[in-house]
């Protein structure tokens, strides 16, 4: 369907470059020189071919470009000045140059684009370069990047050729290059909006580097996690020799506070080579997009926090189930099951999740229940979030008398201690925090006037319904 659609919409542009040529006549245009002189050809009979995408992909777009010059060789690139680039499509602009002298050759256009959470390169925002086919024949390939103040909101390369054969094969060429040398892949993405348009972007994320003695949870639940995620990645192959599949999902359920999401930032750091792609709040809307980068670059890792935003129940809401979790299921059922593809899911309320997200297999082949931390756990919380410190208090009363709160509490407990040792002793160097500071730390966060913090921390004092089982 799409590659009709595809070449439905290039013979449209042929036939109006076309009719617009030998309807025009027009003096003679530096910039239509240059193209029609490198192709050999007049303008009325000059094929276009394009691709178009979303605007993160701009810099593997040049990416793909380059490497496509790299092997075939290249002049130099031009650009086009004049008229209202922004809305006319690239053989509309040389038609226009020859009728009118609307557009004229000029320089190149740049941007910068990241590449990473730090990274950035140069990359062309409007320009052309010749070159040649794999069999010599000449082209010229376009670039034109996403410009979301004239409502362009595609990133786009074009080829020009004397046929649609030669240029569609340089089009999948670079399409192949362009995956070779995509710049997302390894790389932890966050999908998310801004305020015009509401246009999607994709950001960078440092990809965190935790080892496993931070991460504090009940014996043998992180090594079940580690079996279902980093195990299946490291036998693939032998997975799949044997006739199994690779497609997982891994259910994170438990309170608030508890480690879902810290567990998962350490399974980022696992697996170091695969790409990771993140989706919160409202930027579920993208599960689509996600699932289809996540087959595309694979080994990959869907993680979608509190998904009981949208994957309630249907008895809980009067209109039926949200329409993200429709899309939901598409985008875990759409995905190949021999496809290196893990989706982790986090949620506060496992009771209240939709029995078709959860009950089907291949979508969620594990669930596992992150609880609060027992005794020796928040032992352990203590000793973790008090590096860097000197802690030299005793432990045990505080362990005993923080029982039923979540890790995130025990977190902030020490936070606020070493604030009162700073307060205490401000013109000091290294930070001490003894049993007198930690016990005041403590009876603050207690108070009556800290109910609601408590509440949000996870202090166990308001009653919870506990998460059914599920399969897996």
């Amino acid at each position: 369907m799409g590659d009709d659609h595809e070449f439905a919409m290039d013979l449209h542009r042929i036939i109006k470059a076309t009719a617009d040529a030998v309807a025009g006549g027009g003096a003679s245009n530096e910039l239509v020189e240059k193209v029609t002189t490198h192709l050999g050809i007049p303008l009325s009979q000059v094929v276009l071919v394009g691709r178009n995408g979303p605007q993160w992909e701009h810099a593997s777009v040049q990416a793909g470009v380059d490497a496509y010059l790299e092997r075939h060789g290249a002049g130099e690139w031009f650009g086009i000045v004049g008229g209202q680039r922004a809305h006319e499509e690239l053989i509309s602009m040389l038609v226009q140059a020859r009728r009118s002298g609307t557009f004229e050759l000029g320089a190149v256009d740049y941007a910068t684009v990241a590449t990473g959470p730090e990274d950035a390169t140069e990359v062309i925002q409007l320009g052309l370069v010749p070159a040649t086919a794999a069999d010599g024949t000449p082209v010229i390939i376009g670039i034109r990047g996403a410009n979301a103040m004239f409502g362009q909101e595609v990133c786009r390369f074009e080829v020009l050729a004397g046929s649609r054969e030669v240029a569609a094969g340089v089009r999948e060429e670079i399409e192949r290059l362009m995956d070779a040398h995509n710049v997302l892949r390894g790389q932890v993405l966050a999908f998310g909006t801004n305020e015009h348009r509401g246009n999607e972007l994709l950001s960078f994320m440092p990809r965190p580097e935790l080892s496993d003695d931070e991460v504090i949870l009940a014996e043998g639940v992180l090594e079940a996690i580690e079996r279902h995620t980093v195990g299946i990645d490291a036998s693939g192959e032998r997975l799949l020799a044997a006739g199994q599949h690779l497609k997982r999902g891994l259910l994170l359920h438990g309170p608030a506070g508890t480690g879902k999401t810290h567990t998962v930032r350490y399974l980022m750091g696992r697996l170091p080579e695969s790409t990771v792609i993140v989706l919160t709040g409202m930027a579920m809307r993208w599960i689509s997009k996600a699932a289809e980068l996540a087959r595309r670059l694979q080994p990959s890792i869907v993680v979608l926090e509190d998904v009981d935003l949208i994957a309630q129940e249907r008895v809980y809401g009067p209109a039926g189930a949200n329409p993200l979790l429709f899309m939901l299921l598409d985008a875990m059922d759409g995905i190949g099951r021999d496809a290196n593809v893990t989706f982790v899911l986090t949620t506060n309320r496992a009771d209240e999740l939709e029995r078709a997200l959860t009950d089907r297999p291949g979508r969620v082949d594990l669930a596992v229940e992150i609880p609060k931390p027992d005794a020796d756990g928040r032992l352990r919380l203590l000793e973790l979030y008090g590096r860097g410190i000197e802690l030299t208090a005793d432990l045990a009363p505080i362990v005993e008398s923080t029982e039923g709160v979540t890790a995130s509490y025990i977190k902030e407990l020490l936070r606020r201690a070493v604030l009162k040792a700073i307060a205490d002793d401000p013109d000091g160097g290294a930070v001490t925090v003894g049993s007198e500071t930690l016990t005041a730390a403590l009876a603050e966060m207690q108070g009556e006037h800290n109910t609601l913090t408590r509440a949000l921390l996870g202090s166990g004092e308001s009653g919870e319904s506990q998460p059914r089982s599920f399969p897996g």
